[in-house]
């Protein structure tokens, strides 16, 4: 395909979010077998005057309206067809990441629809008001991923003719590297608490259920009532610092790698990580927050 075409398909499909299709939005035209049907169209059209024969004229009026016909349903498969689709913000590279499809109509209609790309031809039968369909690829690259080009068609009910559009889209994905083990030098202990007089925090009232071993018993013994002591809770938590400049390579997205695999070995402990690049930072924290925050800063490095 030329280049002044993509340009013009690219700005004339061009997809943001959300779009409902209208005439604009789609193209149509005979499809495969339709010009062998446009062959016979011919010859029994031919034929019919040639021999001045009505019947085989009325035969070819028919067949070509059932071409005719065809052109409209098969528009009709796309036209108000409204489409919204959502990517994930971040993935990894060889593990999968899904483009998903938000297909919704006024009315409830039978749409048998194809969805294309260079690596993909799914079939989607649309049926109710609401429907989602799922596209997965697979990035083998870390860094930006861009949406290929795709494109949605139909050619119902006959095969006779094709209806379609493209989507050229401005949404895209952050691919972190793929994760590379290694052990983790501090590892997480487990500490020990045992609350002593310098750890005293206040008095409460006593509630049923209370261990009676924290009650304030010189206060019981003065008439004051039942009161529970409260200890402050002293336990160190590791935290693990993961620099760029401390991986064993000397190889840069080797490093990354090394550094994602740090990453998720933290996450599977439960343990609180930073994370320090050259030119960015992650501050300490733990949970999937951090984890996608962690991964979009690799996926950016």
């Amino acid at each position: 395909m030329s280049k002044p075409w993509q340009k013009w398909l690219a700005k004339r499909f061009q997809f943001e979010k959300t779009k409902q299709l209208s005439q604009k939005d789609i193209l149509i035209f005979i499809y495969q077998q339709g010009y062998l049907y446009g062959v016979l169209i011919l010859i029994t059209f031919i034929a019919g005057v040639n021999y001045a024969n009505n019947l085989i004229l009325g035969f070819c009026f028919l067949i070509s309206a059932i071409l005719c016909i065809s052109f409209y349903l098969t528009f009709k498969q796309l036209h108000g067809l409204t489409v919204e689709v959502s990517v994930a913000e971040v993935g990894q590279v060889a593990k999968p990441i899904e483009l998903q499809f938000h297909f919704q109509q006024n009315q409830k209609q039978s749409r048998y629809l194809w969805i294309k790309t260079d690596q993909h031809l799914e079939k989607v039968f649309i049926s109710d008001l609401k429907q989602t369909f799922s596209l997965t690829f697979l990035p083998e690259q870390r860094g930006k991923f861009d949406y290929p080009r795709i494109q949605i068609y139909s050619v119902y009910p006959f095969g006779l003719v094709r209806a379609w559009s493209y989507f050229y889209f401005k949404e895209y994905s952050w691919i972190a590297p793929q994760s590379v083990s290694l052990p983790l030098e501090n590892k997480q202990h487990q500490h020990s608490f045992e609350p002593d007089l310098d750890e005293f925090r206040e008095l409460r009232s006593f509630q049923l259920g209370d261990s009676l071993q924290a009650v304030s018993w010189k206060q019981a013994a003065r008439g004051q009532g039942l009161y529970i002591k409260v200890f402050e809770q002293y336990q160190n938590e590791p935290n693990i610092e993961i620099q760029y400049n401390h991986m064993p390579s000397i190889q840069h997205e080797e490093k990354l790698s090394l550094m994602m695999g740090l990453i998720e070995q933290c996450e599977q402990s439960q343990c609180a990580y930073a994370v320090f690049l050259p030119q960015s930072k992650l501050m300490t924290a733990q949970g999937e927050k951090q984890l996608l925050k962690a991964k979009k800063l690799l996926a950016q490095a």
